[in-house]
């Protein structure tokens, strides 16, 4: 079944999800997820993105996070997915 499209409201709190690639357990470890902390407050610095509380399991997190703007949203996760993959697969070469 698809997902639905995503609905945007001006100046509101967004409760995300985000899973692991094919549910795998790429955030057991602590040094992963210490990894992946790491690029969310970086993209926080980068986008202004205003984030409210997190936890990150072993196979996916849940955010909550504030803005005014859906770009910045969409920016800061795709930061965020893109250098934790990176470093899963061995090709991050330090903050862009």
């Amino acid at each position: 079944m698809p997902r639905a499209n995503r609905q945007f409201a001006c100046h509101g709190a967004w409760h995300l999800t985000q899973r692991c690639h094919k549910k795998e357990f790429l955030l057991k470890f602590e040094r992963d997820r210490r990894y992946w902390r790491m690029c969310l407050f970086e993209a926080r610095r980068r986008y202004g993105l205003s984030v409210l509380n997190f936890i990150a399991t072993s196979n996916h997190v849940h955010l909550m996070v504030y803005s005014e703007d859906k770009d910045t949203v969409s920016n800061a996760m795709q930061y965020v997915s893109g250098r934790t993959t990176q470093k899963q697969m061995g090709t991050d070469s330090g903050s862009r």
